[in-house]
């Protein structure tokens, strides 16, 4: 790990005012810190915003809910308003990590999780995240567990968390605050594919914090389920998953959110496979038709092609869950 400055800041606004090109901003630093004994990260300055009045969950004046940049990720799973109303997030959050991450995992920090690969951690080896123009090993390498759709000749890695793939199936939007004032970033614009420039990981500018999370008004809360496809049952990464929210009146879906993750650089969403949905009677046969639609594209590398008609069963299911499954709390329909 290499030598760093340490500064507890005490306001947003101060927090913002110390930060450079060369500094990160932490809070339950379970990423970062990794990061920074493996020497991927070499911050000279790290910014304490633990401290900062951001671990707030309220509802918003047009019914939805905003949720601070600190909440934690087990506060968030377990919060009354979280389980009733947005139970998708819940679960998702816990199909995530282990208790003790969730515990000091904060709710911005998740956004800002860096994409997962062998190669990147490694630095004995080339990685165009790393040190852009040097190559990425994953395309003729071991690339297992790597991206099948939005990837580029410059990375295949695949975005980690779980969350996020939640929020943008929930058409969350990001606050985030910055040297040049306040903006909003929806959650599915939030973080880029890689393209030519794969050390950027999403569309923040430089110096800006998350501030909050906000999401809609529920629509999804009586018909959802997250499923999550990994090598073991408890604490590893997706190979695939799922977020499938649908609301469903008189028979009829109406509406349709749909995300998958350990597929591509970012939570993957597609709105044409949701407009698929939309104004059809639930079947597994119109569940199929979505999971082409999603799957439209897609690019398996040596090792993981096996992820295509695994993604196609999981979509299938997820939605199968979501639409004929147990209701959920909060069902209206």
């Amino acid at each position: 790990m290499s030598p760093f400055s340490y500064h507890k800041a005490a306001s947003v606004s101060e927090a913002i005012s110390l930060s450079g090109p060369a500094s990160r901003f932490i809070a339950g630093g379970t990423n970062l810190l990794d990061l920074m004994k493996e020497n991927v990260e070499r911050p000279t300055q790290l910014i304490d915003i633990s401290g900062l009045a951001l671990g707030a969950v309220e509802t918003t004046a047009t019914g939805g809910l905003r949720i601070g940049a600190l909440v934690s990720n087990a506060e968030l799973a377990w919060h009354p308003l979280v389980e009733h109303d947005y139970p998708l997030l819940s679960q998702a959050i816990l199909a995530g990590a282990s208790p003790q991450l969730r515990n000091m995992a904060s709710t911005g920090g998740n956004l800002l999780q860096r994409t997962r690969c062998h190669y990147f951690y490694d630095t004995g080896t080339p990685c165009n995240k790393r040190d852009p123009g040097s190559g990425c090993p994953a395309r003729t390498g071991l690339n297992r567990i790597h991206a099948i759709l939005g990837a580029s000749p410059a990375c295949v890695a695949t975005h980690p968390s779980d969350m996020c793939v939640a929020l943008a199936a929930l058409d969350a939007v990001v606050h985030v605050q910055g040297p040049s004032g306040e903006r909003q970033i929806p959650l599915v614009n939030f973080h880029r594919l890689p393209e030519d420039a794969p050390e950027r990981d999403n569309h923040l500018a430089a110096g800006e914090l998350i501030t909050a999370i906000e999401l809609p008004p529920s629509e999804f809360a009586g018909h959802c389920h997250y499923l999550k496809i990994r090598d073991r049952a408890s604490y590893a990464f997706a190979l695939v998953s799922v977020a499938a929210g649908l609301k469903i009146e008189q028979g009829t879906i109406r509406r349709a959110g749909l995300a998958l993750g350990g597929v591509a650089h970012k939570p993957w969403r597609v709105t044409a496979a949701e407009q698929a949905l939309s104004g059809q009677a639930p079947s597994q046969a119109l569940f199929a038709k979505a999971a082409q639609v999603l799957l439209g594209g897609a690019q398996p590398l040596a090792h993981n092609a096996f992820k295509v008609p695994l993604a196609h069963r999981a979509i299938v299911r997820a939605l199968s869950e979501a639409a004929f499954g147990s209701a959920q709390p909060g069902a209206t329909s």
